[in-house]
């Protein structure tokens, strides 16, 4: 019997740094993941692919950040799309992170556009408004941040779980069995700085305090969990299909 696999859709690559100490952005997520280490994993690279699979047989499909914009509406940002579409459509269980979450957003109906609050990054509050089976909460924590487009208008029936004090869409189920959030559940402490670091240029041009931003880093455990949490709903759902 084949055991489904956790797809992951693969949108863009980590900085240099990170790829050369921690690897590409699967690796970044399965590691966030612990639970599901022995789990299969299969990750496509949307960038390159022509025709994407079937994925409605996966257990999960997870859609990584990029360091591109969703407004670019390259080809194979609108094949991804249209491909999230019928994952929704079908039940797929979807989580789509920062670049993802933008994606997922927009296919369905919502609008991204370049944050009117400013660029967000480093270790910033989050409050989850209500309890939910992947975000987590009620309550508040740290979640680990960089971007600087946002999903600005939602699609019909997106459902707002959390926000920050510069994103009021941190956190979004889009659907029965699809979320997004903003943040990147996958970044620990260390990588954080590490992106920091790369940025520091464009942070001092938008006259950021760097060495203040490095210093207030902390790791997110509660953020990391988002992955788990989300990977146990999916395998909850295959179980009670399958009974």
């Amino acid at each position: 019997m084949n055991v489904p696999t956790i797809a992951v859709l693969v949108t863009g690559d980590p900085i240099a740094q990170t790829r050369a100490s921690r690897g590409d952005f699967q690796e970044l997520i399965r590691a966030a993941a612990p639970a599901f280490a022995a789990a299969p994993w299969q990750a496509y690279d949307a960038r390159v692919l022509d025709v994407l699979p079937d994925l409605t047989d996966a257990l999960a499909v997870i859609v990584t950040g990029s360091p591109l914009s969703v407004t670019d509406g390259q080809p194979w940002m609108m094949r991804v799309a249209a491909t999230l579409v019928e994952l929704v459509r079908a039940e797929v269980p979807l989580l789509g992170i920062c670049f993802g979450h933008q994606l997922l957003g927009q296919a369905l109906g919502g609008r991204v556009a370049r944050n009117p609050r400013g660029r967000e990054m480093g270790s910033v509050a989050f409050t989850a408004f209500e309890a939910d089976p992947v975000v987590g909460g009620p309550g508040a924590w740290l979640v680990n941040s960089t971007h600087v487009d946002s999903v600005v208008e939602l699609p019909a029936g997106a459902r707002v779980i959390g926000a920050t004090e510069l994103e009021p869409y941190a956190a979004v189920r889009f659907g029965p069995l699809a979320w997004g959030v903003q943040f990147h559940p996958e970044l620990d402490a260390a990588v954080m700085r590490q992106y920091i670091e790369a940025r520091r240029p464009g942070l001092l041009a938008e006259t950021f305090d760097v060495d203040a931003m490095e210093r207030s880093v902390r790791e997110a455990p509660e953020a990391a969990a988002v992955i788990e949490r989300f990977l146990r709903f999916a395998s909850e759902k295959r179980l009670q299909r399958a009974s």
